[in-house]
């Protein structure tokens, strides 16, 4: 995984994995979580993507938009 860049220094997200149509976010806790196109849909995806390789953002993201739509939990 990459870590995230956290240019706020207030995330909950610590790394990051994009996959093809999918990234995996480790939280602060430990957690892994798998979000794909099929469980976020496509946009909201690409949108993460985005946001994990810019290093802010992405938290507030997962929490306002897309809350509990991952695959699912891999930890």
């Amino acid at each position: 995984m990459q870590r995230y860049k956290n240019l706020s220094g207030e995330s909950g997200v610590v790394a990051y994995e994009i996959g093809d149509r999918s990234i995996t976010v480790r939280f602060n806790s430990g957690e892994r979580y798998l979000y794909t196109d099929g469980s976020a849909g496509a946009e909201n995806i690409a949108e993460m993507q985005r946001l994990a390789t810019l290093g802010s953002g992405l938290s507030t993201f997962i929490s306002q938009v897309v809350k509990d739509r991952y695959e699912r939990k891999l930890d």
